[in-house]
């Protein structure tokens, strides 16, 4: 066996019990890893000099399929359920073997990388992936070491990745093929029978989000985060399709990071080193760093071109609608450097609600900023399915639920003590409608919204009269600067006030029905943020 690159002394793919293998490459460039996958037929570059591939049967995650070992270090940590599954140790160590034994033969790629802008917090991770273009997209999400570290690299976490091994369900103990397996003890994830990239960066996300709150009382968060001239912090938190991305993206502001992040109490600072941005309907004049950030080192994943070229169309989605760009953060301008920024003055949850209930501002209490954070709503628009005729209310706990092993309720605590403690300022933003439901009202526009973030961060609301609604509880501004007043209180722009306050009824019955499963491990205070409905609701 031949082992190329540049690596720490002694290091060998057999510590990762990779035996036998055809060559291991370690550590090779972005343009060798390019070459590597272009001359094994595995892609092709796009008019940019980004490299495009597909990924295959899956262009996605596959949630049911992802798994976390209990054991002694996870059993009575983890909020087991339909999101975090079990698998038992004995499994896992077969599989394991299995996969191995698979690689024997075949060429593996090896990168040392890290997670965490934070040096207090720093873990490095080796990546080890059976396609080259799989660990350029490694090399690309996370932070990468200098020469000098990766000469004395010590890996805390490993990641095996075999897009080509299926695992056999009946006696592997998997759901179906394809797996992607979080073993706490062992410091190991094991990927196998899906080539989406995805999962090698979401399950190092879910590894943070384990550790750092229940290991070292620090926050981890699914949010962007940018600073501000004079140094102040803030947060978006968000699902997609509620501006997260956008928003944080602000010429007069230094990006920290635009996913993952960490609070320690001192510190804000970035998971990643780099973007996994999506793709469907880009252009330069709606994102114009994303746009000029897909050039060469980058990988778009299963995109079309228009046909006879290689231009990337990206309103095509015959292959999927979860078109996908990674890029390394230094692919944009305006980032800070490093990526972190001192604790945050203001935190915006942002939900784009499709009802047009919800305000466009509101400031929230500590105990409202933990309900509405555990909450984790947005109602996406009614789509060309038969039948559905209005917006579909979406809850995922944290902003993020996919990817939090621990209970929802500690994050949220965590998140009230923190706030508490720094005295941060928490807005609600809906992104979404106004004067009626999808198909009545009509979008807010992206002015009135950054004009409301921006009086909100420069301090211009603190001396505004608040007024709050009677079912949800929320403050809201009497007038902000460059937004009409009628548009602050939601109710004033439905023609129909009865129609109003019979949809608001039933969203606050909603929000109260997915917050059941929270009662049990909620406190006093969170649970008296919830909104008051009448009984008939």
């Amino acid at each position: 066996m031949d082992e190329y690159g540049l690596k720490a002394e002694g290091a060998t793919v057999a510590d990762l019990g990779l035996k036998n293998v055809a060559a291991a490459y370690w550590n090779l460039t972005p343009a060798e890893l390019v070459e590597e996958t272009l001359m094994n037929g595995m892609g092709s570059l796009t008019d940019t000099g980004a490299l495009a591939v597909d990924t295959g049967e899956f262009t996605g995650r596959s949630p049911k399929d992802r798994f976390i070992v209990c054991d002694e270090k996870t059993e009575n940590a983890v909020g087991w359920g339909n999101i975090n599954i079990k698998f038992t140790p004995e499994k896992f160590d077969h599989l394991y073997e299995k996969v191995c034994t698979y690689f024997q033969g075949k060429e593996v790629y090896v990168r040392d990388a890290y997670a965490c802008a934070s040096e207090k917090h720093r873990m490095n991770i080796r990546v080890a992936t059976e396609l080259p273009w799989s660990n350029l997209f490694a090399n690309n999400l996370f932070l990468r070491p200098t020469t000098e570290e990766v000469k004395n690299f010590e890996p805390e976490w490993t990641i095996i990745c075999a897009p080509g091994f299926h695992a056999d369900p009946e006696t592997d103990g998997t759901r179906q093929h394809n797996f992607a397996i979080l073993n706490f003890t062992k410091k190991m994830i094991l990927i196998g029978g899906t080539a989406y990239t995805g999962e090698i960066k979401k399950g190092i996300f879910s590894v943070l989000n384990f550790v750092l709150p229940h290991e070292r009382n620090v926050l981890s968060m699914h949010c962007s985060a940018n600073v501000g001239k004079d140094g102040d912090t803030a947060i978006f938190f968000g699902l997609s399709g509620t501006g997260k991305t956008t928003l944080s993206a602000d010429p007069e502001r230094k990006l920290i990071g635009d996913d993952e992040h960490g609070w320690d109490g001192d510190t804000i600072f970035n998971f990643e080193g780099g973007c996994y941005a999506k793709c469907i309907d880009l252009t330069r004049e709606k994102e114009p760093q994303i746009f000029d950030a897909i050039k060469f080192g980058a990988l778009v994943e299963n995109i079309n071109f228009y046909e006879g070229t290689s231009t990337v169309d990206y309103e095509n989605v015959e292959k999927t609608e979860n078109t996908r760009a990674a890029y390394p953060i230094h692919h944009i301008d305006n980032v800070m450097n490093p990526s972190y920024g001192k604790n945050p003055k203001n935190i915006f949850l942002l939900t784009a609600d499709a009802f047009g209930i919800l305000p466009p501002i509101s400031k929230l209490t500590p105990g409202q900023a933990m309900y509405y954070f555990i909450s984790g709503y947005t109602a996406k628009v009614a789509g060309t399915e038969v039948g559905v005729t209005e917006p579909q209310q979406t809850f995922s706990a944290g902003f993020g639920e996919a990817f939090l092993p621990l209970p929802a309720t500690r994050y949220a605590e965590l998140l009230g003590e923190k706030l508490k403690e720094h005295k941060v300022n928490v807005w609600l933003i809906n992104t979404g409608w106004s004067g009626g439901s999808y198909g009545v009202g009509s979008r807010i526009k992206l002015k009135y919204t950054r004009a409301m973030i921006t009086a909100a961060m420069n301090g211009t609301l603190d001396s505004i009269e608040f007024k709050s609604d009677s079912i949800f509880g929320l403050a809201m501004p009497t007038s902000c600067p460059d937004v009409p007043t009628e548009l602050l209180n939601p109710r004033e722009t439905w023609s129909d006030k009865a129609a109003y306050d019979a949809k608001a009824e039933k969203l606050a019955a909603s929000f109260i029905k997915n917050f059941e499963q929270y009662a049990d491990t909620a406190n006093d205070e969170i649970m008296g943020a919830a909104p008051k409905v009448s009984q008939t609701a």
